[in-house]
């Protein structure tokens, strides 16, 4: 059961299952890589809003990307940042857009890492 809440952690707050797992340090080089991802790509002005319809594909994938980040998207969310519609307006909004999937995208591998951990699968 460990390591399934060890990588629900890290799914939540980006290195979170690697702490719990003692795994102190890689816990704190992947929270400051992801967040760092994650407050480059909305300084940049990505746009965070989940995109829900069948229309294009790819914008559900991508911002399904976002989320997975964790709390800091949520939080960015309540606090307002990336709602502005005329952020798609700005020169840099896909270079914002891609660094919060990718922040999202790395947190998963993170999130896998912990388990692995936690698993005792990997040191």
């Amino acid at each position: 059961m460990f390591p399934w809440i060890a990588g629900f952690a890290g799914l939540l707050v980006p290195g979170a299952g690697h702490v719990l797992a003692k795994c102190r340090g890689r816990g704190a080089i992947y929270f400051i890589c992801t967040l760092g991802l994650f407050c480059f790509g909305v300084i940049y002005g990505a746009r965070l809003q989940f995109h829900i319809g069948f229309d294009d594909p790819l914008a559900v994938v991508r911002s399904t990307a976002q989320v997975v980040v964790g709390l800091p998207y949520f939080l960015a969310r309540f606090l307002g940042l990336g709602q502005d519609p005329m952020l798609i307006t700005r020169s840099t909004f896909e270079y914002g857009s891609t660094f919060t999937e990718v922040a999202g995208l790395l947190n998963v591998l993170v999130a896998l890492d912990a388990f692995d951990i936690a698993a005792g699968r990997k040191k």
